[in-house]
């Protein structure tokens, strides 16, 4: 089923992108571009994606840090 998705996709992407770029093509060649397309659209978004989560997940553990130093100075035992 996965490839009669890959196709139909396939198909309307590479319909979409030949007229937005004025490239007449047969109907075969206009399918391999959009599946083609469409693998080159999924390596990299999930590269980008892997990017933004590790960013994401160092924002959110400097963010953690800070709550926790603050916590400590406001609650934490005092000195002296």
């Amino acid at each position: 089923m996965e490839f009669v998705w890959l196709i139909v996709i396939g198909a309307a992407a590479g319909f979409l992108a030949t007229r937005m770029m004025n490239l007449q093509t047969d109907v075969l060649t206009t399918i391999a571009i959009g599946i083609a397309g469409a693998v080159i659209g999924w390596v990299v978004l999930h590269l980008l994606l892997a990017v933004v989560g590790l960013i994401a997940g160092l924002i959110g553990a400097v963010l953690g840090a800070l709550l926790l130093i603050w916590l400590w100075q406001t609650y934490g035992p005092r000195g002296k």
